[in-house]
């Protein structure tokens, strides 16, 4: 039986401790010391980054010479030079590109990041079915504005739709990975892809 949910648990707290918008941020830290996801330099795009903890964990790998760029439908507190925030609907693929493009100065995109998750029903089927949805309008992104090699880590639920959509992540990416993260709540179904542009 899973537990129940705890809005302040342990790793709510840490991330309070340490200055961090959300708890999700220790996901985001679990899978880049697995994957090796971000480097000093890096250009990286947070769809759905409110309210900026991704960001704030990218900002300082990514240093002075990086640039992260989160967008969300609410607006993101100020978080470092080195970050750009915009508020848009990253359902919206061509405005998102457009505007990728625009704060990256035209600069090729190494990381493509979405920890978005729709607005939740309650009905388990109907929420999984929007997470896909936000999980495509990424990966579409992903193509139009990675650099080869680049790679995208999206946030899914699992459910009816998640082996069909996992099967056309494997038709167009390469290396595609799945992990739980081990900070995710144990009552959640939230599994992590990683895929790399060919």
């Amino acid at each position: 039986m899973p537990k129940r949910y705890l809005p302040n648990d342990k790793w709510a707290r840490k991330a309070k401790d340490e200055g961090f918008r959300a708890r999700s941020v220790y996901k985001l830290q679990e899978l880049d010391e697995k994957f090796h996801l971000i480097k000093p330099g890096m250009v990286v795009l947070d769809l759905g980054a409110a309210p900026g903890s991704w960001l704030q964990y990218v900002s300082g790998k990514i240093g002075p010479k990086g640039l992260a760029i989160g967008m969300d439908l609410q607006e993101i507190k100020m978080i470092a030079p080195n970050v750009h925030t915009v508020v848009q609907d990253i359902m919206k693929l061509d405005e998102v590109v457009e505007q990728t493009s625009k704060q990256a100065n035209d600069r090729p995109v190494d990381l493509l990041l979405s920890d978005a998750a729709p607005s939740t029903s309650g009905i388990h089927d109907v929420d999984q079915w929007r997470s896909i949805e936000l999980n495509q309008s990424a990966l579409a992104v992903g193509k139009r504005i990675l650099k080869s090699g680049g790679r995208c880590v999206l946030k899914v639920f699992q459910g009816a739709d998640f082996d069909g959509f996992i099967k056309d992540v494997k038709r167009e990416w390469k290396d595609v990975r799945i992990i739980k993260a081990q900070t995710s709540r144990d009552r959640s179904t939230e599994v992590y892809v990683i895929a790399q542009k060919a």
